[in-house]
This record gives structure tokens, C-alpha cells and sequence, in this order.
């Protein structure tokens, strides 16, 4: 599908309205090439419903209608001045309408996401000199072969096994590694494509274009962006290697909810093996500059901090870990590609590539196999005699749905720990984009009810599509102003363990909707986490602080008190659209626990109404957990897989 001449226009005249460029030499959006690539960002969402309704609103953009909307008066959108356009653009960001601010974070998002990702003619953005930043690193004539051999469907193919994966992520990986250690016949299924050291440039378009799934890129409402990597090895290849045990009161908690083991010595063997295989250490935390900044933060106001345990092996902590979550171009990090697939396929697994399982086969109640098409819609069966389904928290409880699962529970619970940012810009080079991923953490305010509900404090490696994506955007020349200063900005990160939950729905076409809106109850912990992430950065010694809210203000050191900061930003409240944020960890949807009436499987993960269906993703939470959530993941796959190999 390609747009047409009308629809290309009025996207460059949106992308240009939101990147200019300026007199100093610095190119328009159209100009760099960015429109074509917000045009594919939109026509590889799988859900060819939303992708109508985009192209629908690009034939009407410089309509009366639209007009009207925007409050342009007579004039085409495409025929006002930039400055009249900016003011139409931000009338919807500031509407009381929450529709008109989730298109403008839309709009915005992919915009300003293209418009500094794209490369340029040339193949390095005249952009990125003019923010200090050097651009993609470049692929490594030296990088060793890769150690996986996955078959990849050029026709129809039928495949026969024992266990079948869906899914080769955190769950999916470990599970495989699991049964077939246990001499079981295993395939593993997964809708992306393969990716090694040699692959891997460090740049922000390849990465993103190829490693994270293309959809769903938003909540339902607009609230919350999200982030899923799809490629074999799924989030485990693209997240930031921070490597955190369940907590004890967060496995309390869970088996209280019905799955007993998770407080016994069955779930403590099982992150015990998984931390011995990832090799999680603290060898290599060579604190970065935004990890020192914000742990200068926090010593001086006295509050908790601590040294960030990883799963790497070799990590240069500097530059190259500083684009990792791009993928790892030294192969230091041991994400499940480098170590549960590598043993499966050692014990005579398969890795099938490039295929999106559409459902799991089920006669007379049992789970026969799956069936899916390959992106060239060649059909693909796979038979066994048992499925585990593991393919996240969004695509798991489609798949169930998809496959004439009935369980109420099925896409219920659904936890995003929301995530935001405040800013700092600082007098000294940060380079934000460069040293160990998450060097260090705060727990400082992780319970702020009693009840073992708050915020973390984490940084973030700061490449531009990170800080475009937690920046608000209030007029092209201020935005451009502000990304100048990115080798001077710090930031600290709020992750809010929510109580509260959303909920994955399946649209007609059969793809997931993802609907949540922050809680109050949660809403406030995370106003509590930006009140303290900004006294974090104004103790660091910041000269300015900023958040993410579109209408927030910029506080300047000496200028008024950081209280006046908190207490303004408090008032601008967390709905949709009034302030970026993003769900960095997808849990839940299809939860374990004791009774049908509470979950969507049992303790052991299997589903009520399949019994060799077994779960084995973070899908499978009864609730958040709290904290990164990649080792209890696997160490949940690492249980379930056990049981079920038992079984067979």
C-alpha cells in the first residue's frame, strides 16, 4: 500500500509543520526524508482498520471539516504560515477533548520520531550534527556468525513435534530450553526475524523499524505508548539487561492469589537457575554520567541507592551499551538468543521464523497444535501435543481469544507499569546516549501506601527517539532549541507498579486492542514519582528541569523554588494526552491463580479450559511486579515448562 499524492502531501505539510528545519542549514522534514518514513511507521500497523482512518483523515486534512476542527477559517492547512499552523496543531493538544489530544500525541509522536531517526540522503542527518549527536554507530565487519539456524516458511509447510512455542521471547526462550533438555521434541514459532551482532548498526531506524513490533503502538485512549520487541528473542534482545529477582512481598502477594509455589522453594530454584544461566553480576557497573548524575541526586537528599545488577558478559558500559537497546553489536548481553534458544537448539529444538500463529488448534478439548501464515500468507501447521503459549501480554491473550478460549479473566488484569520522565539540563556534557544502560536505581518511594505500591527511579540511555518520545512539543523552534541541548540533558525515570489494571480486547480483524486508563490510585503514586524525580534533578544540579506534560513549564535554577515546579506540574494531572507516558513493561491479561473465576489458568499455567495450553510469559502475573520484570518472566517459563515436561 503506498499513499497517494494527496494523502503524501498533507503528511508532509503535517511532518513539516513539526519539523521546519531552520535558516541555519537544518532540513525539513520532507526534506530529510521523514515523511516517507512516518508513511511506513503507519501502513505496517497490523491493524489495517486504524490504518484506513489514518489515510481517511489525510483525504480530509485541508477539508472544511477539518478546517473547522483545527480552526483554521477558510484557509487549507497546507496554506497557512508555520506559525498559524503551530497554533492549530496545539489547539488540539490543549483541548478539553481527550480524542483531539491523543491525534495530537499521535501526530506529534510520529512526527518528531521520524523526522530525527531518518538518516537523510547522505546517510547521516545533517540534524544530528546540529544536536550534538553523532548518529548510528555502524555494523561490525567482525562480528563472529551467528549461533541459531531458524527455517523460515517460503511455502505451505506442515511440521509435527511434541511442544510447540509461540513465541521465542523471555518465556518462550526459556520454556524451549527447558522441555527440550528434557528430551522433548520442540519447535519454537516466532512472527519476527532473526537478528545477530553483524546486524546491528546502533542506530535508532533500523532498531526500531526491525526489532519492536509495529502494533499496537498506543493504548485504546492514548494514554500510555508501548514498546514490545518482536524478533527472535523478543524483548530480551532490545531491553536494558537490568536484572531484578521477584521481590519476596510481590511473591506473597501472588500466592495469595492462588499460586502457592511462588512463596515455596520450587519458585526460588527456578530464579536461581535463571540468574545462573543470564549471568547476572555486578561486574560491569561502570556508573554512566546520567547514572551519576542521578545518584548525586539522591545522595544528597539522603535517599536509597544502589548498584544495578545486569545480565552481560563483556559490556563495554560506554558507547556501545549506550545504543543496546538497539541491539547488543558485542554480544554482551545474554538475552534468551544468546542462551535458553542456543542450549534448546543444542538439544535438537527448531526455530521457526516469520510465521504469526493465528490460532492454537483445540479437538475434544485438548490443544492439538497451531496454525499461522507467513507475511506471504503461506499457510503453516504445526502439530504436538501440547502449546505454550508465549507471546506477551498483548499478542497471548489475542491468541487465546483467537483460538476459542472463553474464560472472562482472558485479557483482564492487564498491568503497564506507567512510565515517565523528568528532565534535566546541566551545565557539564552528559552525552546521554552513551555508557551502561541502568548502572543504578532508587527504591526510595516503592511503597508509598503500605502496601507495596509506588515508583521506581531508573535513567535511561537518551539516543533522540528516547527523548522526543518524553518531551512535549509546544512550537517547532522551541523543540529544535531544546534538542540542542541533549548532550547536556540527564533524566530520571518514574516507573509506577500500577494496582490497577486495563484490559486486551480482540477487534474484529482479530488483532489486540489494548484499553487502559491510569487510575487515580495509581495516577497519584505517579505524581508522587515526578515530584520526586524532579527534587532527584534539581539536587544533581540541574539549571533547568522539565517533564513531559505538554503544557508544563520549564524551571530555571534561580528562578523560583522547585516547589512551585512540583506544585504547577501537580495541577496538570495525568490524562490522556496531557503528559507522555509509556509502558515499558506489558504484564498480565491472562493471569495464573487459583480459580476460573479469578484467572485464565491454573497454578501450573495451563488454561482452565485447554489443559496442555500452557502460559509461560508475564502474561501469566496475577499482578505487577514492581520492577523489571525479565528474570521473573523466565523464572515463571523455567516453572511452568518443568511441570509440563513432568506431565509429558
Amino acid at each position: 500500500m503506498e499513499l497517494s499524492a494527496k494523502q503524501r502531501a498533507a503528511l508532509a505539510s503535517i511532518c513539516d509543520t513539526f519539523a521546519p528545519g531552520d535558516d541555519a542549514g537544518v532540513p525539513s522534514a520532507s526534506q530529510l526524508g521523514a515523511v516517507d518514513i512516518m508513511a511506513a511507521l503507519v501502513l505496517h500497523n497490523p491493524r489495517a482498520a486504524e490504518v484506513q482512518q489514518f489515510l481517511r483523515l489525510l483525504d480530509v486534512w485541508d477539508s472544511p471539516v477539518v478546517r473547522l476542527i483545527l480552526g483554521g477559517g477558510a484557509r487549507r492547512f497546507s496554506r497557512h504560515p508555520q506559525r498559524q499552523r503551530e497554533q492549530m496543531l496545539l489547539a488540539l493538544a490543549t483541548s478539553g477533548v481527550t480524542a483531539k489530544r491523543a491525534l495530537f500525541q499521535a501526530l506529534k509522536g510520529a512526527a518528531t520520531l521520524s523526522y530525527y531517526m531518518a538518516p537523510g540522503p547522505t546517510g547521516h542527518s545533517p540534524v544530528w550534527d546540529a544536536i550534538g549527536y553523532p548518529g548510528p554507530l555502524g555494523l561490525r565487519a567482525d562480528a563472529p556468525a551467528p549461533r541459531l539456524t531458524p527455517i523460515r516458511p517460503s511455502d505451505a509447510t506442515v511440521l509435527d513435534c511434541d511442544v510447540v512455542i509461540v513465541g521465542s521471547g523471555a518465556g518462550g526462550g526459556t520454556a524451549a530450553a527447558v522441555l527440550a533438555g528434557r528430551g522433548l521434541d520442540v519447535i519454537v514459532v516466532e512472527k519476527g526475524e532473526y537478528y545477530d551482532d553483524k546486524d546491528f548498526d546502533g542506530g535508532e531506524l533500523s532498531g526500531l523499524s526491525r526489532l519492536y513490533a509495529p502494533g499496537p503502538a498506543v493504548t485504546a485512549e492514548g494514554q500510555l505508548s508501548l514498546l514490545q520487541g518482536q524478533c527472535v528473542g523478543g524483548g530480551t534482545v532490545v531491553n536494558y539487561t537490568t536484572s531484578f529477582r521477584t521481590p519476596p512481598r510481590v511473591r506473597d502477594e501472588w500466592a495469595a492469589l492462588g499460586v502457592p509455589q511462588f512463596a515455596t522453594e520450587e519458585y526460588d530454584r527456578c530464579l536461581d537457575a535463571v540468574w545462573t544461566r543470564l549471568g547476572v553480576n555486578r561486574d560491569h557497573g561502570r556508573i554512566s554520567s546520567r547514572d551519576a548524575l542521578m545518584q548525586r541526586g539522591l545522595t544528597k537528599l539522603g535517599w536509597h541507592v544502589d548498584e544495578m545488577p545486569r545480565n552481560v558478559d563483556g559490556c563495554d558500559t560506554g558507547i556501545e551499551c549506550g545504543r543496546c537497546g538497539l541491539g547488543c553489536r558485542i554480544g554482551a548481553k545474554q538475552s534468551v538468543a544468546k542462551t535458553w534458544l542456543v542450549d534448546a537448539q543444542r538439544s535438537g529444538a527448531r526455530l521457526v521464523v516469520g510465521v504469526d500463529v493465528r490460532t492454537v488448534t483445540v479437538t475434544a478439548g485438548r490443544a492439538t497444535g497451531v496454525a499461522g501464515r507467513t507475511a506471504d500468507g503461506h499457510p503453516v501447521t504445526i502439530r504436538a501435543r501440547a502449546v505454550v503459549a508465549a507471546a506477551g501480554s498483548v499478542q497471548t491473550p489475542a491468541l487465546l481469544r483467537r483460538s476459542g478460549l472463553t474464560n472472562p479473566n482472558i485479557g483482564r488484569h492487564l498491568h503497564l507499569h506507567p512510565a515517565t520522565g523528568v528532565w534535566g539540563v546541566f551545565a557539564e556534557e552528559v552525552r546521554p546516549w552513551e555508557g551502561g544502560l541502568q548502572t543504578r536505581y532508587s527504591t526510595e518511594h516503592a511503597d508509598l501506601d503500605g502496601r507495596g505500591y509506588g515508583v521506581i527511579y531508573e535513567t535511561a540511555a537518551t539516543n533522540p527517539a528516547i527523548a522526543v518520545s518524553f518531551t512535549s512539543w509546544t512550537g517547532a523552534r522551541a523543540h529544535l532549541d531544546q534538542m540542542r541541548s541533549l548532550p547536556y540533558i540527564g533524566g530520571v525515570g518514574v516507573i509506577t507498579r500500577d494496582r490497577d489494571s486495563g484490559q486486551v480486547t480482540v477487534g474484529r480483524d482479530g488483532e489486540p486492542v489494548v484499553r487502559y486508563r491510569l487510575s487515580d490510585y495509581d495516577a497519584a503514586h505517579m505524581r508522587a514519582g515526578i515530584e520526586g524525580a524532579a527534587r532527584i534533578v534539581e539536587a544533581a544540579g540541574a539549571l533547568k528541569v522539565f517533564s513531559g506534560h505538554q503544557r508544563g513549564k520549564i524551571w530555571e535554577r534561580g528562578k523560583g523554588s522547585i516547589d512551585e515546579f512540583i506544585q504547577y506540574t501537580n495541577a496538570l494531572g495525568t490524562a490522556p494526552g496531557q503528559v507522555a507516558m509509556a509502558a515499558l513493561h506489558i504484564m498480565g491479561a491472562a493471569r495464573m491463580g487459583g480459580t476460573r473465576a479469578t484467572s485464565a489458568a491454573r497454578p501450573d499455567g495451563a488454561t482452565w479450559e485447554v489443559p496442555n495450553l500452557v502460559l509461560a510469559d508475564a502474561s501469566t502475573f496475577p499482578a505487577s511486579c514492581g520492577v523489571n520484570p525479565m528474570i521473573s518472566i523466565e523464572a515463571i517459563a523455567y516453572m511452568n515448562a518443568e511441570r509440563l515436561a513432568a506431565e509429558l
